[in-house]
């Protein structure tokens, strides 16, 4: 589960592709490997086929399958067809399904240290958290929170930066946001209910219907290509940025320990990679898509994009910061990991403000 197994699925890949050998210089074909080929649920915490998130999950099905040359084969299951969408991490927990795809905020009922490996408010952007992940000691976290539930995390996804989400109201001051009944996961909703507005949890299907009944008053999905998607302009009237709440979330795969051991190390290693590629590559689809349909909401629904007051943004941190501590200090593993994302965060920013921002600002329009 570390950054060898790069190494280890390619030299899986060798192998098969040996296997794959139909003849030899006699022309005698040889005896090909008897494999017993494998059967997976993967179950998500998407409506079947939603772009983006839906399909990432159906691209991590299909490269297994293919980097497996078949003997691994993985059936996806959309919210609601094995599993509602909020019991995913159970049905892998309990070997209903072997793998998973959805966010670790999803989770907090079962680790309040969990919700670090999704977003963090004013926290890491999409690079940054692959970089602590990967280089900083993150994954390595990851699975120790995970671990008392029999569960392996593995990135697998990234929207990159959210919007702030959809409002049939204005927001021009703090005291809007008070009593305001918002969808929003995570960290991010304790930060919004501690300013005074109130939290509701939905999957994806049915936020839609909530808006437009005014059962919320707001709700935050991902950004401009899904939130077209599920066609939010028709029940909101404001689109407000940035996503403070979700800088660059990472999506999981989730997999069940027992599932896992069970399978050939060569196995593991596809498995393992194949997250990694759709973890990647999932970035990439928002980054390019993204931009398409902010256009399609402007230009043909006319929808009213507006940027966050700074006042607002600027409690809003200030708020963030008490939230994300106040976990951090009641829970000795959340403490543990906020530790490292803080030093990791402090880190990065030094450099970014060299690098990524100062290039940005240059850049302009």
């Amino acid at each position: 589960m570390k950054r060898r197994d790069f190494i280890g699925a390619a030299g899986g890949s060798a192998l098969l592709a040996g296997c794959q050998q139909t003849q030899t210089g006699t022309g005698v074909v040889p005896a090909q490997p008897v494999h017993e080929v494998i059967h997976w649920k993967l179950v998500t915490t998407w409506p079947k086929n939603f772009p983006g998130l839906g399909t990432g999950a159906n691209n991590l099905a299909r490269l297994i399958g293919e980097m497996s040359g078949g003997r691994l084969q993985v059936k996806v299951y959309g919210a609601g067809e094995l599993v509602p969408a909020m019991e995913v991490f159970g049905a892998v927990m309990q070997g209903t399904a072997e793998m998973g795809h959805g966010a670790a905020y999803y989770w907090k009922g079962k680790s309040e240290a969990a919700q670090f490996f999704a977003a963090v408010p004013f926290g890491l952007t999409a690079q940054e958290m692959n970089a602590w992940l990967l280089y900083g000691g993150g994954m390595e976290l990851w699975r120790e929170v995970y671990e008392p539930f029999g569960v392996i995390p593995v990135a697998a996804g990234n929207s990159g930066v959210q919007m702030a989400g959809w409002f049939n109201r204005e927001i021009n001051s703090v005291d809007d946001l008070r009593g305001l009944k918002m969808r929003i996961p995570g960290l991010g909703g304790e930060v919004l209910e501690r300013a005074g507005g109130t939290i509701v949890n939905l999957p994806a299907g049915e936020i839609f219907t909530s808006l437009q009944s005014g059962a919320i008053d707001a709700t935050e999905w991902v950004g401009p290509y899904n939130d077209l998607s599920l066609g939010l302009y028709k029940a909101a009237k404001y689109y407000y940025y940035p996503g403070w709440h979700e800088p660059g979330t990472t999506l999981e795969a989730l997999v069940n320990r027992d599932a896992y051991d069970a399978l050939p190390e060569d196995l593991q290693h596809i498995v393992v990679n194949a997250c990694y590629v759709v973890n990647g590559d999932m970035l990439a689809e928002y980054t390019a898509r993204n931009n398409a349909a902010l256009k399609t909401l402007v230009d043909e629904h006319h929808v009213d994009v507006r940027r966050l007051p700074d006042a607002v943004l600027s409690r809003l941190q200030e708020l963030s910061d008490e939230v994300v501590a106040g976990i951090a200090g009641e829970d000795p593993l959340s403490g543990k990991v906020y530790a490292s994302f803080s030093r990791f965060r402090e880190q990065v920013i030094a450099w970014s403000d060299i690098s990524e921002r100062a290039y940005l600002n240059v850049r302009g329009g």
